[in-house]
């Protein structure tokens, strides 16, 4: 069995959008050679375009949400309804014990990602972490103090939004 954990940037282009997705896929053939289970905390972007690279690929989902109030107060109405279908596709879901979404919440979903994983997925543009913390960038990381293995995705003409 492989358990791939995801990381990624939610703020891609438009135009990123499909070359992230056929790169998951691409990743998802070369390791589905058995069971294969994603985890994910299903945010918009990366993290819900691995979700459906996982299911998509046969695999099976590990829902991990970072605090009892973040379908409330963090999903956007935009992504509402792929949160709630991953959600539903999901064979396990964990919700991390914290009341509201902040930061110590998505550290400890970041966390408790990686000690799930054999190996990390992290759809990064190789930037530095920034100041806030809890990014794309610190949970490679973390991944790698670990001595998890990293697979960066950033396939050519990705990009994030500015402004």
């Amino acid at each position: 069995m492989t358990i791939l954990a995801v990381t990624g940037h939610m703020d891609l282009t438009d135009t990123s959008v499909p070359l992230v997705r056929a790169a998951l896929d691409d990743l998802m053939r070369e390791v589905a050679d058995g069971a294969l289970v994603g985890v994910s905390c299903i945010a918009a972007g990366s993290d819900s375009l691995f979700a459906e690279a996982v299911l998509d690929a046969g695999g099976s989902l590990v829902a991990v949400i970072p605090s009892r109030d973040y379908r409330e107060t963090k999903v956007k109405a935009t992504h509402a309804a792929q949160f709630d279908r991953l959600l539903a596709a999901a064979t396990e879901v964990v919700v991390m014990d914290h009341a509201t979404a902040g930061r110590e919440a998505y550290e400890a979903a970041n966390s408790e990602l990686l000690r799930r994983a054999d190996r990390l997925v992290a759809v990064w543009n190789g930037m530095p972490p920034g100041t806030k913390g809890g990014g794309t960038a610190d949970v490679v990381e973390e991944a790698r103090a670990l001595g998890l293995p990293v697979e960066v995705v950033w396939p050519a003409g990705a990009e994030r939004r500015t402004g």
